[in-house]
């Protein structure tokens, strides 16, 4: 396994944050399924990482009270009432390597979330996640993550096109709202999960 997931593992604790690493998606699923209990409701936040997992179909199958507007019929109605889940899921655009979550959206729900309203945020995230610092933490939303997440959503910004970042002025732009999770937020407990594999953006 790779120094970097337990040196961000390490930091994050130092930082507040309770932290996870695991060896591979089955693991870290296992231990999600085992944390979170059948009579707590749950919200995802938009995440290709968690959609590669398939956590929402077992969270569904099992009985949870879930929402997710990714696979909402009404995705205003699910956006609404995500916020006042026990439990919040979700990804981090980056994940820097003394222990701060950097994050970039478009709307804010998902970053709103992450800080408040929730008994228990957990966060999950590939290797692919780890920056070195805050600089490249930066560099990857705007050059990987942005880009992608233009492609995927097929919005009308020049990212989508170029594959970088143009600090455009475009009504369609996904990075509306930043925010840094330095040490964890009062009130609410963050649950880290690092697993040792490439998912999402």
């Amino acid at each position: 396994m790779d120094n970097k997931l337990i040196l961000a593992k390490n930091s994050l604790l130092k930082n507040g944050f309770k932290a996870q690493v695991f060896s591979n998606r089955q693991e870290a699923k296992e231990a999600l399924l085992k944390d979170i209990e059948l009579d707590e409701s749950i919200a995802f936040g938009g995440s290709v990482t968690l959609n590669e997992l398939g956590l929402y179909e077992e969270f569904k199958s099992r009985g949870n009270e879930i929402y997710w507007h990714w696979k909402a019929e009404d995705r205003g109605a699910a956006l609404e009432k995500a916020v006042n889940t026990d439990i919040y899921v979700c990804s981090t655009n980056a994940l820097t390597l003394d222990g701060t979550l950097v994050n970039m959206d478009g709307i804010g729900n998902r970053v709103a979330s992450m800080i408040f309203g929730h008994k228990r945020v957990y966060v999950i995230a590939g290797k692919n996640k780890i920056c070195r610092d805050y600089d490249e933490a930066r560099e990857r939303i705007k050059n990987v993550a942005a880009p992608l997440n233009a492609k995927r959503l097929n919005v009308n910004t020049p990212c989508k096109f170029t594959g970088k970042c143009n600090d455009c002025d475009s009504p369609d732009r996904i990075c509306k709202v930043e925010v840094v999770l330095h040490k964890n937020p009062g009130g609410t407990e963050v649950i880290v999960y690092i697993i040792d594999e490439d998912l999402g953006y």
